[in-house]
């Protein structure tokens, strides 16, 4: 990795980070790497479950389509 990155912030969000780094007692890079950590979690649980919600439409039978032909 060992990229750097800037970033820039609007003014109510530089001071909140801020105020809740004092507030929380921890730096500014902590706070966006537990934020970005939360973000990208979310995110790919997000892309998982619209992966499984896509349906496959060569194996995604329907009631009657399974069923043809069975004979029980």
């Amino acid at each position: 990795m060992g990229r750097d990155f800037t970033f820039v912030l609007d003014a109510e969000m530089a001071e909140k980070l801020s105020l809740f780094g004092g507030l929380l007692a921890k730096d500014t890079s902590t706070m966006l790497r537990e934020a970005l950590q939360d973000y990208f979690t979310k995110e790919e649980k997000r892309l998982l479950e619209k992966k499984l919600a896509e349906k496959d439409p060569l194996t995604d039978l329907g009631f009657d389509e399974f069923w043809d032909g069975v004979d029980l």
